[in-house]
């Protein structure tokens, strides 16, 4: 089970809603609004599993992943896309680029959860 979740994603709503779900599940939410905020987070902040948005500005979910994969301090965080990107070739780029899982918004708190193994 993971303990402390990072949550990447611009959007305050989804944000602070992922982070309701994930607090009251008992688990430790850690945010960033960015792609580049969140692979500091993570080299800083060690979290057990990464949720992941996709549209994003600056750098998107899919590069920010491959910036964590090709880190060894990074590289063995799980990575969960949790996007409104619902097509079969982003959830494929997503598998290839290493990602643990893939949830597609809008998502049923049991669905985030689910992927956490809670």
């Amino acid at each position: 089970m993971f303990r402390r979740v990072l949550i990447i994603d611009d959007a305050l709503a989804d944000r602070t809603n992922l982070e309701r779900i994930i607090s009251q599940a008992g688990h430790t939410a850690l945010l960033a609004e960015s792609g580049a905020q969140g692979i500091e987070r993570a080299k800083r902040d060690k979290p057990d599993v990464i949720l992941m948005d996709v549209n994003m500005p600056d750098m998107d979910g899919f590069a920010a992943t491959r910036k964590l994969k090709a880190d060894d301090a990074t590289k063995h965080i799980p990575v969960i896309f949790v996007t409104s990107k619902n097509q079969k070739a982003e959830m494929a780029w997503g598998q290839m680029l290493g990602a643990k899982g893939y949830v597609t918004k809008p998502y049923s708190p049991e669905q985030i959860l689910a992927q956490l193994g809670a």
